[in-house]
């Protein structure tokens, strides 16, 4: 295990999203599966699943399943960089047609709440470059749920 870590808590299905994780995104991987010993207080049973470690795009998480008392939102969020408007529309699909849910600019949330943006590098490109171009991509942006690649590209040209 990484000495610094991305810890999400999940009701209880942190290994399921582990697995959808490792299955999506290439350099992602599931790693030690920790289980509990014995029963604990509040329903658990021997064998639960506690804490899963995975990468996502290389990046070292640990899930854990800690029951509903807290909820994931928009503060935290992958950001996946994309190449073309196939690898964008790839990632997106998994996740919304997983269960999961389309936001603005990019933004989606998959089934277990956890927020994700799919970010072609055209975009952020266009931004850096700052002046007209970055503000005619960014408004284009702020029209789009799922970032359409021909779309920024045209705007970036003005």
């Amino acid at each position: 295990m990484a000495k610094n870590t991305i810890c999400l808590w999940y009701d209880r299905d942190a290994e399921a999203a582990a697995r959808f994780y490792a299955e999506t995104f290439p350099l992602s991987a599931i790693g030690a599966v920790l289980r509990a010993p014995a029963d604990y207080p509040g329903g658990g049973r021997r064998g639960d699943v506690l804490t899963v470690e995975f990468t996502v795009a290389g990046l070292p998480c640990l899930g854990v399943n800690g029951g509903s008392a807290f909820k994931h939102t928009e503060a935290f969020s992958f950001q996946i960089t994309t190449e073309d408007q196939e690898e964008t529309d790839r990632y997106w699909n998994a996740i919304v047609g997983n269960g999961g849910q389309e936001s603005a600019c990019g933004w989606c949330k998959d089934k277990w709440g956890v927020s994700w943006q799919i970010t072609p590098r055209v975009l952020t490109e266009a931004l850096a470059a700052g002046g007209e171009e970055a503000k005619h991509a960014f408004a284009a942006m702020m029209d789009l749920t799922k970032i359409d690649v021909a779309a920024i590209a045209a705007a970036r040209r003005g």
